[in-house]
């Protein structure tokens, strides 16, 4: 079911180069329809709320074919990282649609604890503390030792499901389809985008968020919570901070036309793009 789009992963597009010029019509594949969703970190219920707007959405108005695109920052921050990546393992979540799942900073950060606690204890002042206790594991004192943190780690490693190691291991920097380019955090307007880095996919900010460039193709992204969905001309950030807000995002594109979907309300709505 996910051969019909036939874009790549890991940050290799079928072009290159960096191009200007005025804004242009964005598709996706003919009649196929993209679902990407924004950073959910750690909020369970607005994954549920969400992912059973969209089944309502492919009910109302089933397309030809579709995907489910997580654009990273699944857990730390929000209560419940654990229960978020057991509601994502789930194969009927999204009515069985096909899913992409991309690397955020965050699941780096998780991922590098797990490899050296020592080196990468600041992960706990960034949401890491609410994961360990999604986990059942007790988060160390601020100022923990390197014994603490070393006993947090392994910890959390013997909590944790291999189908969650799995997953963490399973994800993509990068995904593309049509004229779409899906990362975390965005990219650096720079490089091509078969040329792009993992750090820049993961963690960029002001390089991309304030390049007013049109690239290769139009960047769909999360990591830099905004309000509500913004819809650039060369960009679209997807993340409206669900953890403070309670309201977690999906930017839906079908052919050259765009809507929302969020946890809140199954409204959406339709309006054409560049």
């Amino acid at each position: 079911m996910l051969g019909f789009l036939t874009g790549k992963k890991n940050g290799m597009t079928q072009g290159g180069g960096i191009f200007g010029g005025e804004p242009r019509l964005y598709r996706t594949p003919q009649d196929a329809r993209i679902y990407a969703i924004g950073d959910i970190h750690g909020c369970a219920r607005q994954l549920r709320e969400l992912a059973g707007n969209i089944r309502r959405d492919l009910r109302t108005d089933p397309p030809l074919r579709a995907i489910v695109v997580g654009l990273g920052d699944y857990v730390d921050r929000g209560p419940h990282s654990k229960a978020v990546i057991d509601t994502l393992l789930e194969p009927d979540l999204f009515g069985g649609l096909p899913t992409v799942y991309l690397k955020g900073n965050h699941e780096v950060f998780l991922m590098n604890f797990l490899h050296d606690p020592v080196r990468n204890g600041v992960w706990l002042n960034y949401g890491g503390r609410e994961t360990l206790q999604s986990y059942g594991v007790t988060p160390p004192p601020k100022a923990a030792s390197a014994e603490q943190l070393l006993c947090a780690s392994g910890e959390l490693a013997d909590a944790m499901p291999q189908a969650h190691f799995d997953f963490f291991n399973s994800l993509s920097p990068s995904y593309e389809c049509g004229d779409y380019f899906f990362a975390h955090a965005g990219v650096n307007p720079e490089r091509p985008l078969e040329n792009q880095c993992e750090e820049d996919l993961t963690g960029i900010r002001s390089a991309f968020l304030d390049n007013k460039k049109m690239l290769e193709k139009r960047v769909v992204h999360g990591h830099t919570p905004v309000a509500e969905a913004e819809f650039h001309p060369n960009r679209v950030n997807v993340d409206t901070g669900a953890y403070l807000t309670g309201r977690l995002t999906a930017a839906v594109f079908e052919n050259d036309g765009y809507y929302t979907l969020t946890s809140l309300t199954p409204a959406e709505r339709k309006i054409s793009v560049f």
